[in-house]
């Protein structure tokens, strides 16, 4: 098992940056993928970026794409997502998840596919 925990989160103004950090622990020389995913009042949660944790490849979502980036520290298994020119509908709960069994070798977004949560960071963009 994985133990991820999120940090970073908080309440800015439309426009502004936020760097979001996970930290994994336990069986992180397990891990297949690394993904961030949200999940905002009264929604499912979705796919936000994702990285192989080789750090081969990385993935975003189109609504994030140009905007986001998803980075790995290698010596401490630390996961960020450094998230640029944040709009109010970004304002979500956001989570960190580790995917142990290449679930996701076929597709990155799904989050069935990956084993192990963090509890999440709330993030909130004001208008």
């Amino acid at each position: 098992q994985v133990q991820l925990v999120e940090s970073g989160g908080g309440l800015v103004q439309a426009g502004d940056s936020l760097r979001l950090s996970c930290v994994a622990s336990g069986r992180a020389f397990d891990i297949f993928t690394v993904g961030w995913f949200r999940q905002a009042p009264g929604k499912e949660r979705d796919f936000v970026a994702a990285m192989r944790w080789s750090g081969s490849s990385t993935y975003y979502s189109d609504s994030v794409k140009g905007r986001f980036t998803i980075s790995r520290e290698y010596a401490d298994n630390t996961v960020y997502l450094q998230m640029n020119s944040l709009k109010p509908e970004n304002t979500a709960v956001y989570y960190c998840a580790a995917d142990r069994h290449r679930a996701s070798v076929g597709y990155y977004g799904s989050a069935a596919d990956y084993d192990d949560w963090g509890q999440g960071t709330q993030v909130t963009v004001s208008s």
